[in-house]
């Protein structure tokens, strides 16, 4: 697994932006704020110069990739994504001229371990659909306890749920909008919506990278919304999809949907298809 480590900006500007931010709700602002922080403050996993890949707003070249296997999953899981510049491409921006084309997702059939939807077919949409769910029901909960539990049911290998990216969004939500303990309070709604999705690249029919480009609510009195872009690495295991730990993945771009960034960085409207 790769390290890593803060770039050029960091929880100080970011809070500054979000202290300048008009509106009431601060704190939940912030709290969601430093969900794009945890994402603006990793850099792509690091690889063998003969695997380097371009970025690519749409997807990757197959022309450039290893036929299948390990050396094609680790081109495809570490190939950089749009970098986004603007730090408040996350809650605003100008809406596109143009119309992507949209993905059709899946839905569930059945509910899984820790209550999370499932059923998704063995297809990129299921992969996309599935990881959705986990989101959602991270989001949902906002607890460090249930983020562990969930990762624990929905992942492979031993990795340390500690170090999973959405258990650091959970703990970085919990402390800028002022919670006490390790699970948001009575009265406090986070919920996450899945606005857009893509497929970075697949090999063969169980293993694929998924993104989801998630709008995210929390309403305390007042109300604040982010979008939030998430990739991981998504492996088929008996019969359902969950996330491949062997892989690191370069985060996604996090921008606000149906702007013309976000078309930029390859995100397509979120369908429901059945």
């Amino acid at each position: 697994m790769s390290t890593t480590t803060p770039q050029a900006w960091g929880r100080t500007k970011l809070w500054g932006i979000l202290a300048a931010a008009l509106g009431a709700g601060l704190a939940l602002l912030a709290g969601l704020g430093l969900f794009i922080w945890q994402v603006l403050a990793d850099e792509p996993p690091q690889r063998p110069a003969a695997q380097e890949v371009a970025a690519s707003p749409v997807g990757l070249d197959e022309a450039t990739l290893a036929q299948e296997g390990p050396a094609r999953r680790e081109q495809i899981a570490g190939a950089p994504m749009l970098t986004v510049d603007d730090p408040r491409a996350y809650r605003q921006g100008q809406v596109a001229p143009t119309v992507a084309a949209p993905l059709g997702v899946p839905s569930p059939s059945t509910t899984g371990p820790v209550g999370v939807p499932t059923g998704y077919p063995q297809t990129p949409e299921g992969a996309v659909g599935q990881l959705a769910a986990i989101d959602v029901a991270v989001i949902g909960a906002m607890s460090v306890p249930g983020t562990h539990e969930i990762y624990r049911s929905w992942s492979t290998g031993d990795a340390d749920p500690a170090r999973w990216v959405m258990t650091g969004n959970v703990t970085d939500f919990l402390t800028a909008a002022g919670q006490s303990g390790q699970t948001k309070e009575v009265g406090l709604v986070v919920t996450a919506v899945p606005a857009a999705g893509q497929v970075k690249g697949t090999d063969g029919q169980d293993w694929v990278v998924a993104c989801v480009l998630l709008e995210l609510h929390a309403r305390l009195v007042e109300e604040a919304r982010v979008a939030y872009g998430h990739c991981e690495a998504m492996t088929w295991t008996g019969d359902r999809w969950v996330i491949d730990t062997t892989r690191p993945v370069a985060p996604a771009p996090s921008t606000w949907p149906g702007t013309e960034l976000a078309a930029q960085a390859g995100w397509r409207p979120w369908v429901d298809s059945h």
